[in-house]
């Protein structure tokens, strides 16, 4: 089959490469869509990844062609979107069903094989099956609007409550997709590209519910359009020492803090940034993945629910649609910032 492997840092490219055949308690999924996520570009350019030969992608979905032995039948056939953090099942975590926390988790596109290929092996158990009515695309970004959900659910504000989404990237851009179908009337986002307004207009948000990072106080901002008390849920999805003590600055007395996004380098707690945490009590939370249990309570079925019934819609934030071969093309969007985007899908 195709598959795109890095062979080592920066050194990715298309390969010829032996399928992979399902184990027992596994699936041959054949892949349909893969996005490419801001954490993959990292792995592919600056940081590596745990082992070498690896074919990266966590975000995607397909059909199940070939099942192991001793593995349900049923699954042939079927579309299905994927959780890629396979878990232990063995440690506390584990066994409290979060498996989000597991301590001795795989992970699809990252410590093994993923889904920038045309065929990926995955655990029955991290299957999903698809209604009808959702798309391949839709369901290759099912991991990232879950994400999103699950920082949401964590700090879950109350309809009233001044909320701040701060940084626009994919998970951005779908937490205030979520926020705004929860009926969060109070919100506010903080971005710094005019595509990533325009993207926030078109879900229905005033423009003077849109702060530019760049061209605006943005700690003035907050504080002007939240009747001078600060935010009651302040979302921080940038990962930068400064916008975590905007977080913290611009928080009300009481106030929740939910750190969403990957740090870009070390985090250091200034004295004052700390006194303030202290003397508002505040709550400051961080987030990470999502919880798929396989019970319709998880983060997975929440939204699976709502793209059932067409309540959002992930398909706005595709930007850019390639072809398997023209991935690279993607990657380097995405490293260079050469042009705007928003999710960077490849159809296979």
């Amino acid at each position: 089959m195709n598959a795109w492997v890095l062979q080592g840092l920066g050194q990715i490219g298309l390969e010829t490469v032996k399928k992979p055949i399902p184990k027992e308690g596994e699936a041959l999924v054949k892949v349909k869509a893969a996005g490419i996520c801001g954490s993959d570009i990292p792995r592919i350019y600056r940081t590596g990844a745990y082992s070498y030969p690896l074919i990266p992608g966590h975000e995607f979905s397909g059909i199940v062609e070939e099942v192991g032995e001793n593995t349900d039948q049923a699954w042939l056939g079927r579309r299905v979107g994927i959780f890629p953090l396979i878990p232990c099942m063995d440690c506390d975590p584990c066994r409290k069903k979060q498996y989000e926390l597991c301590r001795n988790y795989g992970y699809l596109g990252s410590r093994r094989n993923g889904g920038f290929a045309e065929y990926a092996a995955v655990p029955v158990k991290n299957l999903l099956s698809l209604p009808e009515q959702v798309s391949f695309e839709e369901a290759a970004m099912l991991e990232p609007m879950a994400v999103a959900v699950h920082a949401m659910r964590t700090v879950m504000p109350d309809l009233k409550d001044h909320t701040v989404v701060c940084g626009l990237g994919t998970i951005g851009l779908l937490l205030v997709m979520f926020l705004r179908e929860a009926g969060i009337e109070n919100l506010l986002v903080v971005g710094n590209k005019d595509f990533q307004k325009q993207m926030v207009l078109n879900m229905g948000l005033s423009e003077d519910s849109y702060c530019s990072g760049r061209k605006q106080d943005v700690n003035r901002w907050i504080l002007e359009h939240t009747d001078k008390k600060g935010a009651d849920v302040f979302f921080e999805g940038v990962g930068r020492m400064e916008t975590y003590g905007q977080a913290v600055d611009c928080a009300a007395p009481s106030g929740r803090i939910c750190l969403v996004g990957n740090p870009y380098s070390d985090m250091t707690l200034e004295r004052s940034v700390y006194w303030k945490i202290l003397r508002n009590q505040l709550t400051v939370c961080g987030t990470w993945n999502s919880s798929f249990t396989g019970e319709r309570e998880d983060d997975w079925h929440y939204v699976i629910k709502r793209l059932s019934k067409k309540q959002i819609c992930p398909k706005d934030l595709i930007s850019h649609r390639l072809e398997m071969k023209d991935m690279e093309k993607g990657f380097c969007v995405m490293r260079d910032k050469t042009e705007d985007y928003g999710k960077v899908m490849g159809i296979f």
